[in-house]
């Protein structure tokens, strides 16, 4: 998993009723744009990250 400042991670929930998660990538702590990632939350929380398997990045989207 490659990352860049303003691409999105996708949680994708695990059970029924858990809803997917994304949030905006806001530090790339790994090597060439490998995990941990710091992101932020439309609610504002910000929070270090290890996506697990359920996980997916999303390229920032054009123009940001």
């Amino acid at each position: 998993m490659q990352a860049a400042i303003g691409d999105r991670l996708h949680v994708h929930g695990r059970t029924v009723g858990n809803p997917d998660q994304t949030a905006e990538i806001i530090e790339v702590r790994g090597e060439d744009g490998a995990p941990p990632y710091v992101v932020r939350y439309p609610d504002g929380h910000e929070g270090l990250v290890f996506p697990g398997p359920d996980s997916v990045v999303e390229a920032a989207p054009s123009g940001e």
